[in-house]
Formats: C-alpha cells, sequence, structure tokens
C-alpha cells in the first residue's frame, strides 16, 4: 500500500488499530488469480517475538487449499472514512478527497494443525465475547460434543506472521489550521456516522485549535466547542475516547 509520508502512523499504533477492529479482508493468490474473504481475527503479540494474526476459514473455501501451500498473504483493515468536498474548506483551489484510516498486514502463512483448531476457535470467540461485557460469555461447550466436532472439522485454522505492518490514517494532516477546522466542522454536520467519526479524529489530532471561531455552536456532538482553545483540548480528548 503506497502511504503519504503526512499519513503514515507508528507500526505499533497500526497493530493497536487493527487489534481494537479485529475484522478484515484476507487475500491470497491462487495462480496469479486474487482470492479473498471478509473474516474476524485475532493479533497475537509476545514480548521480543514477530506479531501473528489467527483466523479461519471454511474448509470448502478456496483460500483453505492455499493456505497448505503457504505464501504470503494480505489482512486489510479499515476503519471510518468520509468523502470530503472542495466546498468545505477555508482556502481556495482545493479538490475533491476521501479521508480514511487503514491498515495492510501481510506476512507468510500455515495452517494450524487440526488438533488445535478447537483452542483457536474458543481464543477468537473470547476475544468477540469479551465485547459484551457484562453478558455472561458464550463458551463452545455450550454446544452438543457431535455438532462441536463437526464444526470444527468443517473449518481450517490459519496463522500469519506479520512480516510487513503499513498504517495510513489520511486525516488532513498537511492541511493548514484553517482547512483542518473547516472541513472537521463540515464533517460533523453531516447525518453520515462515518463522517462524524472521521470528524472526532480531525479535531483530536489538532485538540488545541479554536474550533468555535470556525465552527458553528453545537457542530461537534458532545460539545467539542467549547469557546476557549483550552477547554477545546480538553473535550476533545474526551471525544477521541
Amino acid at each position: 500500500m503506497y502511504v503519504n509520508s503526512h499519513f503514515k502512523v507508528h507500526p505499533a499504533t497500526s497493530l493497536a488499530f487493527a487489534s481494537a477492529r479485529g475484522f478484515g479482508m484476507v487475500v491470497a493468490t491462487d495462480g496469479g488469480r486474487p482470492v479473498a474473504a471478509h473474516l474476524p481475527f485475532r493479533l497475537i503479540e509476545a514480548d521480543g517475538k514477530v506479531p501473528k494474526l489467527e483466523f479461519h476459514v471454511a474448509r470448502v473455501n478456496p483460500l483453505a487449499a492455499i493456505a497448505e501451500k503457504g505464501g504470503d498473504w494480505l489482512v486489510a483493515v479499515w476503519g471510518h472514512d468520509a468523502y470530503v468536498s472542495p466546498d468545505w474548506y477555508a482556502s481556495a483551489e482545493q479538490v475533491p478527497t476521501w479521508l480514511y484510516q487503514a491498515v495492510h498486514l501481510s506476512g507468510p502463512v500455515r495452517v494450524i494443525p487440526g488438533d488445535h483448531t478447537r483452542g483457536h476457535t474458543e481464543r477468537l470467540s473470547a476475544k468477540f465475547e469479551q465485547w459484551l461485557a457484562p453478558k455472561p460469555e458464550w463458551k463452545l461447550d455450550k454446544v452438543a460434543d457431535r455438532r462441536r466436532e463437526m464444526l470444527l472439522t468443517a473449518i481450517v485454522a490459519v496463522e500469519m506472521t506479520i512480516e510487513t505492518i503499513e498504517g495510513n490514517f489520511k486525516l488532513n494532516q498537511h492541511k493548514s489550521d484553517a482547512d483542518h477546522v473547516a472541513v472537521a466542522g463540515a464533517l460533523a454536520r453531516q447525518d453520515d456516522p462515518s463522517a462524524r467519526e472521521i470528524a472526532k479524529r480531525m479535531v483530536a489530532l489538532r485538540p488545541h485549535l479554536d474550533y468555535m471561531s470556525l465552527v458553528p455552536v453545537g457542530a461537534f456532538s458532545g460539545e467539542v466547542c467549547s469557546g476557549s482553545p483550552q477547554k477545546n483540548a480538553t473535550n476533545a480528548s474526551e471525544l477521541a475516547g
């Protein structure tokens, strides 16, 4: 993935973003033909060791057979995105663009042995069940033995060693403060939730700016614009989560 130097993020930030998302597009090639699937995954990080991803596919999925051959795969992870109109900028001579956050992870894959498939699925489901707390965690033991074994046999677990990490957070970092505030305000006023989330991330990048003077009162949900740059910094930090 081409990453403009203005938008490049640290590998640790990219990994944290991917881990928090937990879902992406897995891409392999077979005879020069791209093969892809949209899959949940679990990021594995251990001190001093190369990070890895674990995911699984249906045994009938062509990716299962491709995984047996090894080779390098790509996992693309993305977050919110939004269109930006040139009319929103404070300065003239602008052109349309798109803001977004994306991370590409790539490296060699291997098939996880069948006798470890259950452990893989339990760890993966536990990751996402934790998001639903305080709901009691669902466990694979709730599935009858015969059906559980049938389901585990029907999937192929895959591990990818992450050798390349590319993070591209395009949030208009190269624009002036006036343009930054103008675009963030315009995005915050859109009905699209994704556009409003991009606005929050832009505010978090430059929380010291006086958004009140350039953006109508109430443009940001959560009372981001409060009148003073100092107060803005506090509110922007809270809004960014």
